[in-house]
């Protein structure tokens, strides 16, 4: 089991940052065939066999935690540099 966690600064609002989050949420269930639902304002879970994890929106950052089952364990690292630039891109802008 592998396990990813990805910070993200951003000087976002809370409403522009619940927006980034839930492009970062599209972009995860198209390309990993997840399921994602928010847990309250600050919390989005996502899962599917196999891969489950949360991106928690803080006032100034972004937190990813991926758990990776044994099959999707050897992609970690392919899988950890897709979120990542895709969490710096919706996020800073960048």
């Amino acid at each position: 089991m592998a396990d990813i966690n990805i910070v993200q600064d951003h000087h976002l609002s809370h409403k522009k940052a619940h927006e980034a989050a839930q492009k970062v949420a599209a972009k995860l269930a198209e390309e990993f065939d997840l399921t994602c639902a928010w847990e309250g304002d600050d919390v989005l879970r996502f899962e599917r066999s196999g891969v489950s994890g949360s991106l928690t929106l803080l006032k100034h950052q972004a937190h990813m935690q991926i758990k990776l089952g044994f099959l999707f364990g050897a992609f970690s690292s392919t899988i950890e540099s897709k979120v990542a630039e895709n969490m710096k891109k919706v996020f800073a802008g960048k």
